[in-house]
């Protein structure tokens, strides 16, 4: 019987299949459906657990050997089987085809593969599995279903994360499900349960970095360029995502474009200030900063953001170049000179 990952636990809660085969490239998934396997089982009084990892050389026999066996420990036991390779090879097909003709009572068999190669499915021993037991494949998360997974994640760790948060800890982590688990593992354990804003995202992702995104930023408000181009140097070769840096970018230039527009109408910054609840202590910096660029310029540098995002995404320029670009016109160099 096939099932999807999702239904796993509910399946376990009813019943026991003698022989579980869970597969897939997807490490955290395949982690923690192994783990459901074992504590359900556990609970059901398979206290006794023997691991076989397969390895170039593994004797099939061994595994055949303890399945004859009686239990010392428990009535009830797991025999678990890791095959790193997703290939049990001519002896271990015939060693599973011979386990599942005859499996032994009181013993579950958990098989945990990497990725299953179609070929696989038509072999005896995966049919005699599929008939017998139970397979879960796992496979890699993308797309929309990545930022869902995420948000549901997120939500069984008790926080409340917007889009924003969300879509920032997606890009950073890309793709990599267990990087992420322990991304919101982290803002659970520094900011507790609740809600976490974006610029707390931001901080965690960017680790023990020697500078913050957020510092890099308002060092080139201040119109210390040299400085800043520095701070950049070091959060790349500290390894943090370039969709963290332009997060922050992108925040305080869409703030200057509006207050730009808004001083050009003879408006109040505070209006502008008061609307994105900006602190007290960053007033004066963003509006000094204002004045270096015409609401043109700053448009100009708006558009920049967006070659930068596509680089990231693949574009055909350099993401590192062009953001470079930018913290020197935010810094208040000609954008002749940057652009």
């Amino acid at each position: 019987m096939k099932l999807k990952p999702e239904a796993l636990d509910s399946h376990l809660r009813k019943q026991l299949a003698p022989v579980y085969l869970l597969c897939g490239d997807e490490p955290l998934q395949l982690l923690e459906a192994a783990d459901s396997v074992r504590n359900i089982a556990r609970e059901a009084g398979y206290t006794e657990r023997t691991l076989f990892e397969v390895k170039r050389g593994f004797d099939w026999d061994t595994l055949l050997a303890e399945g004859s066996s009686m239990s010392l420990f428990a009535e009830r036991r797991i025999l678990e089987v890791r095959i790193p390779s997703g290939k049990p090879g001519r002896d271990g097909s015939a060693a599973l085809a011979e386990w599942l003709a005859n499996p032994p009572p009181d013993t579950l068999l958990l098989l945990v593969l990497s990725k299953l190669e179609a070929s696989q499915r038509n072999t005896k021993w995966f049919k005699a599995i599929d008939k017998a037991g139970v397979v879960v494949q796992v496979w890699p998360v993308t797309g929309r279903s990545l930022q869902q997974w995420m948000k549901h994640r997120a939500q069984m760790s008790g926080l409340q994360l917007d889009d924003i948060a969300l879509q920032l800890l997606v890009q950073h982590t890309e793709g990599n499900l267990l990087a992420a688990s322990q991304e919101l593992e982290k803002l659970r354990l520094i900011h507790g349960e609740g809600k976490v804003s974006v610029e707390r995202v931001a901080s965690a992702v960017s680790g023990n970095s020697r500078y913050t995104p957020f510092e890099m930023v308002d060092t080139a408000l201040a119109g210390q360029g040299g400085h800043a181009l520095h701070m950049l140097a070091v959060l790349r070769a500290e390894g943090v995502a370039m969709p963290v840096l332009l997060w922050a970018l992108a925040r305080d230039i869409r703030l200057l474009v509006e207050l730009a527009t808004n001083a050009a109408a003879g408006g109040s910054p505070d209006t502008v200030f008061n609307r994105h609840r900006v602190w007290e202590q960053r007033r004066a910096l963003l509006g000094h900063a204002m004045r270096k660029h015409t609401l043109a310029e700053w448009q100009q540098l708006l558009s920049l953001v967006a070659r930068i995002d596509n680089a990231i995404k693949g574009g055909a320029e350099d993401q590192w170049v062009l953001t470079e670009s930018l913290l020197a016109g935010i810094a208040g160099y000609s954008l002749e000179a940057v652009s």
